[in-house]
């Protein structure tokens, strides 16, 4: 048995931004750590208000916010995305949600945790509930860690996870935005997992089983 879950929105309402902020508040400095936070608030309320995307808004800063890590190498990522995972996602984890991986786990699935995030973000929580992490790679040149390739979302998401596992379609699929419909749909038993409005009218056409109300944004 096969189960794929997205991890943002589904099983926690973290942020990987604010994560990495804390971290650098903390070993980096409180100055720079409130630098970016000013930095990110125009946009924040633009996208809060509907102005621009929301989906698009938040993985462009996360991106971004790779360049945050000071002369970076292997050992500083694992610390700082350790942090991001206790300090944040770990906090801000839906525990129904996580009930129902790790009964799949203690049943003999194999559990995957499949998102736009950076991988390394996802290592430590995937961890956490005996998954693994499919996520969007990541590489340190010149002490400064960048995303490799494309981001893992949409279609590049279950592209990504069906080459990986060598498989068609997975048993069971969790998600929580329209993003996730491409994931849902390759799912024997998709999931929207409190979903926002556009996903929800999606999986109550289609009888998919709903998790969830529906949250507000920001």
């Amino acid at each position: 048995m096969i189960v794929a879950s997205d991890l943002m929105g589904t099983l926690t309402t973290g942020s990987p931004f604010l994560g990495l902020v804390d971290w650098i508040k903390h070993n980096q400095g409180k100055v720079r750590a409130n630098f970016y936070l000013a930095a990110a608030m125009p946009s924040y309320v633009l996208a809060k208000n509907g102005w621009i995307d929301w989906q698009a808004w938040g993985q462009k800063l996360m991106v971004d916010s790779l360049a945050y890590i000071k002369e970076a190498n292997p050992e500083k990522l694992a610390r700082a995305s350790e942090w991001v995972v206790e300090h944040d996602f770990w906090k801000k984890r839906r525990e129904d949600v996580i009930a129902r991986l790790v009964g799949h786990h203690e049943q003999g699935a194999k559990v995957y945790i499949a998102s736009s995030v950076v991988e390394p973000f996802i290592e430590p929580f995937a961890r956490r509930i005996g998954a693994q992490a499919i996520g969007t790679p990541v590489e340190i040149v010149n002490g400064r860690v960048q995303m490799v390739g494309e981001l893992m979302a949409n279609e590049k998401k279950i592209e990504q996870v069906l080459s990986r596992l060598g498989v068609d379609r997975v048993d069971v699929a969790y998600g929580d935005t329209i993003l996730d419909v491409p994931l849902l749909e390759h799912a024997d038993h998709p999931v929207a997992v409190y979903p926002e409005a556009k996903l929800k009218a999606i999986a109550s056409q289609r009888g998919w089983e709903i998790i969830g109300d529906t949250p507000k944004i920001g």
